[in-house]
């Protein structure tokens, strides 16, 4: 079915609804979730704040252009980390300002256009000052989570722009605010609250919480809402994100006396658009999607958790962890027994079980034998042993720190640790799965709820409406 044309479903707006002031502007509580690497660009989020809310582009090595509008691909050619590491600031740098300047354009004056970054990525501080700079009055608010983002506020205050910390706790905004942002409260522009089970990409688990017993979110955005009035921002509103598919499932959020002013984050649907970056093919999978098939995982060369859909560059990721023994380089305990490993023939001592394992690996063509930093083996592919070295090799530090090419951006460039071959080169799989079609040898992250894409009446027959009609179905509650 064309995208033209489909009325809302429903046909009225929800009758809470109602605008709400972000970045100094009335607009429609609706904010479009910024997802990285070109995933929310320019185009997305400009139409998105045209039609009324907030449009979310990701600064996250932004796609630049030349004269000509043709895309500038992203080319290191340093010889050092060191080197590449400088190149991709300033691949970043041109490409936030680049989106901004679209965005803009696009929202012809309308709703409000944010940027998107991850405190945790390479040089975050540095690529926001100089895209701030560089698109003065084209961005409202920066959206920032990924760590514990201090400076953001002292930032954002310099170029007058608003701050809105991604979080997903009481606590961790308890913190935010006693260390720096009492200090900037006028630029608070709404706290985002993720919840941490429910939303895709990046997740903020913490290490006392259960990835696989999910909590309610409403008490906790009370218990932060409850912190917020004890600091004096009682008014200003927290938006909610994470597995916001439909406002009538959170109407009850909706003149809530004990949450106060909210909006509500749409990360998922947003993919599936007409002015949405992404692949034909990724957004035919979208449609695809069954429940479970959604993974929450810790492969993440971040540390964090994130959720990503099941592919085969999951599963082999999976496999890898499967395929693993632990060993030490003198007999010691149960690891008595002998193992000779790798084209030099190593020895190493492993359980007398482990060794059975390993030569079975081993004769079904998984040769590939790596160290972990945990004095762990993986057994993989001559193969896929080959790509890791390279792409470790090859690492032009997107991270502040990266457990798989052990990168830091400290003085010594190294997080003093062995690279960790379980994990992945997260900027090579987001940049190929955002500029291709292979959805399956590449990380897809994608939030919980995507599965609904499938069941969900409105996207009846391969249905994809543009950034505009779907506004117009959210403000319908469906």
């Amino acid at each position: 079915m064309p995208a033209a044309g489909r009325p809302a479903k429903g046909g009225a707006i929800i009758k809470s609804l109602k605008s709400i002031l972000l970045s100094g502007r009335e607009v429609l509580p609706l904010v479009e979730g910024g997802k990285g690497i070109s995933v929310s660009n320019g185009e997305s989020s400009g139409a998105w704040a045209a039609a009324g809310g907030v449009g979310t582009f990701s600064g996250v090595n932004a796609d630049s252009y030349d004269d000509n509008g043709k895309l500038i691909p992203m080319i290191y050619r340093g010889r050092t980390r060191r080197e590449r590491h400088h190149e991709l600031i300033a691949y970043s740098i041109e490409g936030g300002i680049a989106q901004a300047r679209i965005a803009h354009e696009q929202s012809s004056g309308r709703g409000r256009i944010h940027m998107n970054v991850l405190w945790e990525m390479a040089a975050a501080e540095t690529i926001l000052h100089g895209v701030l700079e560089g698109a003065k009055k084209l961005i409202h608010g920066v959206t920032c989570g990924a760590g514990m983002p201090y400076k953001i506020a002292e930032i954002c205050a310099r170029y007058g722009v608003y701050y809105y910390p991604i979080v997903s706790s009481a606590r961790a905004f308890r913190a935010l605010w006693k260390r720096a942002y009492h200090r900037f409260p006028e630029w608070l522009g709404a706290v985002v609250y993720e919840d941490p089970w429910l939303a895709g990409g990046h997740n903020g688990l913490s290490n006392s919480e259960d990835p696989e017993k999910p909590e309610d979110p409403l008490p906790r955005v009370v218990a932060l809402r409850q912190i917020m009035k004890e600091f004096g921002v009682a008014d200003t509103p927290i938006i909610m994100a994470g597995g916001v598919w439909c406002l009538n499932e959170w109407e009850h959020w909706l003149d809530n006396p004990d949450l106060g002013p909210v909006a509500f984050q749409f990360g998922t649907r947003p993919l599936l658009t007409q002015e949405s970056p992404i692949s034909d093919a990724w957004k035919r999978r979208l449609l695809e999607l069954k429940e479970g098939d959604v993974y929450l995982n810790r492969f993440s060369p971040t540390g964090f958790y994130s959720s990503a859909v099941t592919n085969p560059f999951l599963e082999e990721l999976q496999e890898r962890s499967r395929r693993q023994i632990a060993f030490t380089t003198h007999s010691f305990g149960e690891h008595d027994t002998m193992l000779v490993v790798g084209a030099r023939g190593r020895t190493v001592y492993v359980t007398a079980a482990d060794k059975v394992n390993a030569e079975t690996w081993m004769a079904e063509g998984f040769t590939g034998v790596l160290r972990t930093p945990e004095s762990t083996l993986i057994f993989v592919t001559p193969e896929i042993s080959r790509q890791i070295r390279t792409d470790q090799i090859e690492c032009m530090g997107c991270l502040s720190a990266c457990l798989f090419s052990n990168w830091s951006q400290n003085e010594e460039g190294t997080t003093g640790k062995p690279p960790d071959p379980r994990s992945y080169c997260i900027q090579k799989t987001l940049q190929a799965i955002s500029h291709s079609d292979d959805i399956d040898g590449q990380l897809m992250f994608a939030g919980h709820n995507a599965f609904r894409f499938a069941s969900d009446p409105y996207y009846a027959n391969g249905f994809i409406p543009t950034v505009r009609e779907l506004v117009e179905q959210l403000q319908t509650g469906a």
